[in-house]
């Protein structure tokens, strides 16, 4: 009931703060001394007010135990409104009339984490989990590992940063280096507390959490968009994350986001045993955490908590898709470690996937960046795993005759992983003799070039090069963030420039015109400008990115970096024979193979001289012989002002050493920089040298 009134209650109080927001921005940071000062009384019903309002807020957005009525509670917040409009001065952002929402932004700023935010290696059954179980144990020295078993939710996952107690900045996870500030758009969520409260606040205080919609919510919300003749939302997690991305935060306080917190990054002024004290905590505190958690130990312990949550699933009100097994204490957390962009302490254990029973409208081919024809299903829309599925992978032509799909056909479709949707089998009894079999092409569908396939390989390729869908997938990967990093070329405008031969390879890219870009449809002249700006920049770039951008076949990001490290200059790479490549590390016949048959295609060969003709200039990784990083583990924390956390990642890693995300006995450095937390404390009781971000760079040179 409280989510229509609260609506109201925020109306009323954005009706009031029109006049106050119009004032503050006129007038200025000031405008208490021009207008009339409150009485020592007003201050403190202010005050009052906030307090109470704060606390009915938490009981009902979080404990779902309200103590006041919807009318009592709107009362409360007109009161407020119209004290802060009277007295501008009193006004604060954490005040609870500032949810309603503010200016529109033009971009959404970056945002680097302080703590890389990690993401979760998944596990589908018993052997899988105990297998991870078993390596922790045998890791840690233990009989059985204490864990604690939280849902998997199906959101949209954020940090937030507080400082003496006050929300200052949300961003979303990004790539887990870089996010997006959405700190406004946060601040409209009606349980996420823009002040805490109780003992012991930290100073600072970043701590990751999830964004959802309720099923309730969701079901509430789309019945309004029908009711005004709009298309409703398809799925809660794509309608949370849409909302949370708005540039508008109006847009985004009319949807009835919620928010549970489920982890702590960097602290200043706290420190925690366990991963129970730390959620207590955070409760402690005012931020909402799901109470839907258990302590479990071993594998047994799990298993018993995944059983009670799989079978609870469709009654929670809220989309999950497994459940996440944490470690419980922190040490053990710190020994553990984690690997590349995933924690060894914590796995996502996931549900098994729903299947449901819909039919095969059509049967397609899509083309992709390596010329690869992949068939795909077109299906009479179905609602699986939490999402709307209208198409499914075949994967390949062996798949779709091995599994006998035909046009017109009922099949189940499942989402494996729950996140790629494919047909697990034909309802063969459903056959009325109408069904057509799918003849795999022999030509692309898209330029009509033969289509052919390799003696023993299970894929078919487009033989044309300049085939338009290859350039287009060609063109997104190479302006990859990993690879060049050309921000603004997304999928669309990859496809319009092909379509409108602005380019014929990713050479192209850096001879467009400002002009020729202004030319496209929804492509005014600022956005050109900011993607020439782009590309211009993107020409001083690091031989890895080069190598991996170029797209050859089976060379992923570490590859490239292996290959950038052993010959450290392109033309070196371009002359490399079949010999020379597998004396690279991981590199094996088949790989070695396919980069020396790229190479030996001249399109390819000109494709490389023309990039290095138009500027663009792969500096090679810098050569160590020995150095203050050599053979050194080291730990990065706090925010560092002279460059990026993944360029100073780079930077020890091009002089020997290796960086790790968690500090432990192993490690051998930490560089903290500004507002470092809880790394510099362990770092300090484990005698770590700690280093600062100036003696940091000296070292660099």
């Amino acid at each position: 009931m409280r989510p229509n009134s609260e609506r109201q209650g925020t109306r009323g109080a954005q009706c009031c703060q029109g006049e106050l927001v119009d004032r503050a921005g006129a007038i200025g940071h000031n405008a208490a001394r021009m207008g009339p000062e409150p009485t020592p009384a007003e201050v403190a019903r202010v005050e009052a007010l906030r307090r109470q309002l704060a606390h009915h807020a938490h009981r009902y957005y979080t404990l779902d135990a309200p103590e006041i009525s919807d009318a009592a509670y709107d009362a409360l917040m007109r009161e407020l409104a119209q004290l802060e409009a009277a007295f501008p001065g009193l006004l604060t952002a954490d005040s609870p009339t500032q949810r309603v929402g503010g200016a529109v932004l033009e971009k959404f700023e970056k945002v680097p984490h302080r703590q890389q935010m990690l993401s979760l290696g998944n596990v589908f059954d018993d052997a899988e989990f105990t297998e991870f179980d078993e390596r922790l144990r045998k890791a840690l020295g233990v009989e059985a590992v204490p864990y604690v078993c939280e849902p998997k939710m199906d959101g949209l996952a954020i940090e937030l940063v507080y400082q003496q107690g006050r929300f200052v900045q949300g961003s979303t996870r990004g790539d887990g280096v870089i996010g997006e500030d959405v700190t406004e758009n946060l601040k409209t969520l009606k349980n996420l507390p823009l002040s805490l409260r109780g003992e012991g606040v930290p100073a600072l205080l970043e701590v990751r959490g999830e964004v959802f919609i309720r099923k309730a919510d969701f079901k509430r919300m789309n019945a309004q968009l029908r009711a005004r003749g709009e298309e409703p939302f398809v799925n809660p997690r794509n309608s949370a994350a849409g909302s949370l991305r708005q540039l508008d935060s109006r847009v985004t306080a009319s949807r009835p986001l919620s928010i549970y917190l489920y982890e702590v990054g960097v602290v200043d002024g706290a420190t925690f045993a366990t991963h129970v004290e730390k959620l207590a905590a955070l409760e402690g505190w005012g931020l909402p955490v799901n109470p839907r958690r258990r302590v479990a130990t071993g594998f047994a312990g799990v298993k018993e908590a995944w059983t009670a949550l799989l079978a609870e699933r469709h009654a929670l009100p809220y989309e999950i898709d497994g459940l996440v097994v944490k470690v419980d204490r922190t040490d053990d957390r710190a020994r553990l470690g984690q690997v590349s962009k995933s924690p060894r302490w914590a796995v996502a254990w996931k549900f098994p996937p729903e299947e449901l029973e819909t039919r095969v409208r059509k049967i397609l081919v899509q083309v992709g960046r390596t010329g690869a024809i992949t068939p795909l299903a077109e299906l009479e829309p179905v609602f699986v795993g939490g999402v709307t599925v209208s198409r499914a992978t075949l994967h390949n032509e062996d798949e779709l005759r091995r599994k006998d799909v035909r046009e017109g056909d009922w099949v189940f479709v499942r989402r494996a992983g729950d996140v790629i949707p494919e047909i697990v089998k034909v309802v063969t009894a459903r056959r009325t003799g109408a069904e057509v079999p799918f003849v795999f092409p022999t030509s692309c569908p898209v330029c009509a070039a033969p289509v052919k396939r390799a003696d023993e390989g299970a894929i078919a390729r487009c033989t044309n090069r300049a085939c338009p869908a290859q350039l287009a997938g060609r063109l997104r990967h190479f302006a990859t963030r990993t690879a060049m990093d050309v921000d603004g070329l997304g999928d669309k405008l990859c496809e319009a420039l092909v379509e409108r031969a602005l380019v014929s390879s990713v050479a192209d890219l850096y001879r467009l015109t400002l002009p020729a870009l202004t030319g496209l449809e929804r492509m005014g002249e600022k956005s050109a400008q900011n993607l020439l700006d782009a590309i211009a920049r993107s020409k001083q770039t690091t031989l890895r990115r080069f190598i991996y951008a170029l797209g050859i076949p089976d060379v992923g990001e570490a590859t490239a970096k292996a290959l950038a490290e052993h010959f450290r200059d392109v033309d070196a790479l371009l002359g490399a024979s079949f010999d020379d490549l597998q004396r690279v590390k991981d590199i094996g016949p088949e790989m070695a193979t396919s980069i020396r048959g790229f190479f030996d295609e001249p399109d390819n060969r000109a494709v490389v001289a023309q990039l290095l003709a138009a500027g663009v200039s792969p500096a090679p990784p810098e050569l160590v012989t020995s150095g203050p990083f050599t053979g050194k583990t080291v730990v990065l924390t706090g925010t560092l002002i002279t460059l990026t956390r993944e360029a100073a990642k780079e930077a020890i890693e091009r002089r020997g050493g290796k960086v790790s995300g968690s500090v432990s006995k192993k490690t051998d450095l930490l560089v903290a920089g500004e507002e470092a937390g809880s790394k510099l404390t362990k770092a300090r009781e484990l005698g770590v040298k700690v280093l600062t971000e100036a003696e940091f760079t000296a070292l660099l040179g």
